[in-house]
């Protein structure tokens, strides 16, 4: 599907010189002099390099449509992660590179979703919320109450968070897993 260059918005995945951009922000230019154009920051979804360029209005995009499938976490082998597809029960093996540090938080039967460009996956969503125990937790130390401070805990898939100074070890919070933060203890 075609677009003008000026209708890119964040988070759209066009294919430009040849291979596959997200774009991350956008912001409309309307120079003193010279025509308006659409100067757009795209992240390459194969090799992760950044670029900014320049879009006129009277310029045409190809915009990607991805397709999203819902993939069931199986387990880990070495550095590669087994997903099973939750409709054709087909396997997929991902390196642990490409889901990143989040890796940590996928459990048994958990259910992610993969974007995928012509059967090639390009992207990974793990759920926004997790529920985990925490494996260590510092005691607190008196007197520091006076700010709300809180207190490094160790989760016992191994990640570090900050944590209120109620919560102890042994206790299960729920994360989000995008920035890795406490949101509250798990009911």
């Amino acid at each position: 599907m075609k677009i003008n260059g000026n209708e890119i918005k964040p988070g759209n995945v066009i294919e430009h010189e040849g291979s596959l951009w997200v774009a991350v922000k956008t912001m409309a230019v309307k120079p003193g002099k010279g025509g308006a154009f659409n100067q757009v920051e795209l992240k390459n979804l194969i090799n992760g390099s950044k670029l900014n360029e320049r879009f006129r209005s009277s310029e045409t995009v190809e915009k990607v449509r991805l397709e999203q499938k819902d993939f069931q976490f199986l387990y880990e082998e070495g550095d590669a992660l087994v997903f099973m597809d939750t409709e054709s029960y087909e396997q997929l093996q991902l390196a642990k590179d490409f889901v990143g540090d989040r890796a940590a938080f996928l459990q048994d039967g958990m259910t992610v979703t993969v974007e995928l460009h012509e059967e090639r996956p390009i992207g990974i969503q793990l759920p926004e919320q997790v529920t985990v125990t925490i494996a260590e937790a510092d005691p607190v130390v008196k007197g520091q109450t006076a700010a709300s401070s809180y207190k490094p805990a160790i989760l016992e898939n191994g990640v570090r968070v900050m944590v209120p100074p109620f919560i102890g070890a042994g206790e299960r919070i729920v994360v989000e897993t995008t920035e890795v933060t406490y949101l509250r203890r798990a009911d």
